[in-house]
């Protein structure tokens, strides 16, 4: 027989309501829960930002214990709750969802309750004796949600912006690797999807491991801007019911605690609804995934065909590509990396409208900018990570289809100039335009150079440094 699921009766401003008797979470929580079903994503789907959110609870009990605001004992109980968050505990009970409406406030009394009721639990009694350990009263105490949530999202990023730039070191490496494999391989670059000049497949990795390296310290520049927090505002940034000194301590709490160094804004009423912090860092996020989109256009460019495509790379085969053509491999992961690109560029114009829409003392639509950088940073690195192990990592190259159509380009006249002249070459790429023949033949043919030559100024290593004339 099926065990008949308990409940306990829990109140807040708008009556009573029936609460798990197991959960940890109260009254607002369960409130949050029977209200919103938007992203059906909930905090606990993002670790960092239920730990990120137990260290701010954690600074702040710090703080107001030495300020004199809680006794030792229901301190010292909220401190463990808050511990045994950020070791991993209790995650399970922060269930409301992402996108909600009152800027974050069920996001902070989920929080004070799971706090609350095991801090009770330490104290040696029951979840929802609420006379011994209050979710607003000690946990929230010198707290508004106003500059708790706003606080713990600056740390949730942050935190994740570690794990973002693992992964994109990750792949610029992988792609460096393959620059080194190939820099012998002569093949011809492109410009405007034309022909251009000769230069080396290894050149060519090895400028998308330059192009996405740039990225990493762009993200370190924006990440800075967050660690400037406002905890200590209280509600509107005047700092009501805060204790005296709370602001610079807590920051200094909140830096200790984490190893991540916090400053307490200077202008707490400045700092409150200001979003402009997520506004750059996501243009960050955003210059990325444009720039991860772009080599991923390229590299199925460089992989199309086979027969009737460019044919020079090889992308490792991960999927049959058609229900109806049979043989067909599609480039499915430089198809899902660009998609992904697509939904973080597109989260950053949601961001952007977000934060305009910040009205007077407050901006209460943090909570989809919240959704949408999480998002971008739980996206990004799965992409990069998928990649760098299922495609850039297994990659090859048709080496001799990279040299032919070198020989049979009209581009490679232009690294002829200094060695048969401006006129030489145009009548050779006018005529091999006319015929169909290839400029490496027209040049042997009518002897400008001799094969020995010609091959030592298509040399890759010549192709690398064009500045050794060949003699």
């Amino acid at each position: 027989m099926k065990e008949e699921k308990k409940y306990r009766v829990e109140s807040d401003l708008l009556g009573e309501l029936q609460v798990p008797e197991e959960a940890y979470y109260g009254v607002q929580t369960q409130r949050a829960i029977n209200n919103y079903h938007i992203s059906r994503k909930r905090m606990c789907d993002y670790p960092d930002y239920v730990i990120a959110i137990a260290y701010v609870k954690l600074a702040a009990v710090e703080t107001n214990h030495t300020l004199g605001q809680i006794d030792d004992q229901i301190a010292g109980a909220i401190a463990q709750a808050c511990r045994e968050i950020i070791d991993g505990k209790l995650h399970e009970n922060f269930v409301t969802d992402m996108v909600q409406g009152g800027a974050g406030t069920s996001v902070n009394m989920n929080a004070n309750e799971v706090i609350a009721n095991r801090a009770l639990e330490l104290l040696g009694h029951r979840k929802g004796e609420y006379q011994y350990c209050y979710p607003n009263d000690h946990v929230n105490c010198g707290q508004s949600t106003n500059d708790v949530y706003p606080t713990a999202i600056r740390l949730a990023l942050i935190r994740m912006n570690k794990h973002l730039i693992a992964s994109l070191s990750e792949l610029v490496a992988a792609f460096r690797r393959k620059g080194e494999e190939f820099r012998n391989i002569i093949k011809m670059g492109r410009t405007q999807l034309q022909d251009a000049v000769p230069m080396t497949s290894g050149q060519e990795f090895r400028a998308f491991a330059d192009n996405l390296e740039e990225e990493i310290a762009n993200l370190n520049r924006n990440v800075e801007l967050l660690h400037e927090i406002n905890m200590g505002g209280t509600a509107i940034g005047t700092g009501l019911n805060a204790a005296p000194g709370y602001a610079k301590l807590c920051a200094q709490n909140l830096s200790r605690f984490t190893g991540d160094h916090f400053e307490s804004s200077p202008d707490l009423v400045e700092a409150t609804p200001d979003t402009g912090a997520y506004v750059s860092y996501s243009g960050a996020l955003k210059r990325l995934a444009v720039k991860l989109s772009k080599i991923c256009n390229d590299l199925r460019l460089l992989a199309s065909g086979p027969r009737c495509g460019l044919n020079e790379i090889n992308l490792p085969p991960m999927a049959p590509g058609s229900s109806i053509m049979p043989g067909k491999v599609n480039p499915v992961i430089p198809e899902v990396t660009n998609q992904t690109c697509f939904k973080v560029i597109g989260n950053d114009t949601t961001i952007m409208i977000a934060a305009e829409a910040g009205q007077l003392q407050l901006n209460v639509m943090e909570p989809i900018i919240t959704e949408c950088l999480v998002e971008d940073l739980t996206w990004l690195p799965n992409a990069m990570d998928t990649l760098r192990e299922k495609c850039i990592e297994g990659i090859t190259v048709n080496k001799e289809r990279c040299l032919n159509m070198v020989k049979n380009s009209i581009g490679i006249v232009t690294a002829l100039n200094p060695y048969i002249g401006y006129k030489n070459s145009t009548k050779i790429a006018k005529e091999a335009l006319e015929t169909g023949g290839s400029v490496y033949d027209l040049v042997l043919e009518k002897k400008l150079l001799t094969k020995e030559k010609l091959d030592a100024i298509l040399d890759p290593a010549h192709m690398l440094d064009p500045t050794d004339i060949i003699e």
